[in-house]
């Protein structure tokens, strides 16, 4: 049965996508049989993934026009469900009684044919990411170092609360990822020790990994390939390569 993560943060340009490219990529780099979903109505993750846009995506999932099976295409990069600006009316379309088990419901049988399953919503808290908290085993939280995304959080973990109660009583917080990090700054290290804090406050963890900042990661988007692939050896990739390896040996709290 596959480990199930989102990642999300309602707040934009923490490096939500880029950490669920690199948290997916970096997995099939250890061997590990990997899906991503892409439930983000920008599509980013699809993009850097080389999906096809003109082919069935969550959208057609959540509606129930397809199964999870034939929604999934195979790229170079791994197997991904992609999303679309389709997905940009979701909290107004999708209205019915047991919305918010709509993506958990449709992703039934498919959990068995992988080891993990990366989500990845978009930067806002509806109904998309009602969904993918419903749908996972656990939450991984990407956090800028700044005084925005420790405000953030309070927000997240009292929607995470409430999926928890009312939709998914096992659902975890994995763990919170300090990304665009400058540990040469005297306020980074200072952040740092707040979202520690912050962690433990929530029941959760920091991870001890965090992602620095690299033109490399950009570069990869654009180049739409793994940053392990196009620049191994910069510090984001090492960084995150790190992270993964954390990630794996984590055990649940």
């Amino acid at each position: 049965m596959a480990r199930i993560t989102t990642i999300t943060n309602q707040k934009g340009g923490v490096g939500k996508t880029t950490t669920a490219h690199a948290l997916a990529t970096g997995l099939g780099k250890f061997g590990k049989k990997v899906l991503v979903i892409d439930i983000d109505p920008q599509g980013n993750i699809s993009y850097t993934m080389g999906a096809d846009d003109q082919l069935p995506c969550t959208y057609h999932l959540l509606k129930g026009e397809i199964s999870a099976a034939k929604a999934v295409q195979s790229t170079p990069q791994g197997d991904i469900i992609p999303g679309n600006l389709l997905l940009a009316g979701a909290d107004m379309e999708f209205n019915q009684t047991g919305r918010e088990f709509l993506l958990r419901d449709s992703m039934e049988g498919i959990e068995k044919q992988y080891d993990h399953i990366i989500i990845d919503t978009p930067p806002t808290i509806g109904i998309l990411t009602i969904n993918a908290l419903t749908a996972s085993t656990d939450v991984v939280i990407p956090m800028g170092a700044d005084i925005y995304s420790l405000q953030g959080l309070s927000q997240l973990y009292a929607t995470i609360g409430k999926v928890k109660k009312y939709c998914n009583r096992e659902l975890f917080i994995a763990g919170l990822l300090m990304t665009r990090f400058n540990g040469r700054t005297i306020l980074a290290q200072d952040l740092r020790e707040n979202i520690e804090e912050k962690a433990a406050f929530i029941g959760s963890r920091l991870f001890r990994s965090y992602i620095r900042e690299g033109v490399a990661v950009k570069e990869a988007q654009t180049q739409q390939t793994s940053i392990f692939d196009s620049a191994p050896k910069s510090n984001p990739a090492q960084d995150y390569l790190a992270f993964v390896r954390e990630y794996l040996q984590m055990e649940r709290k």
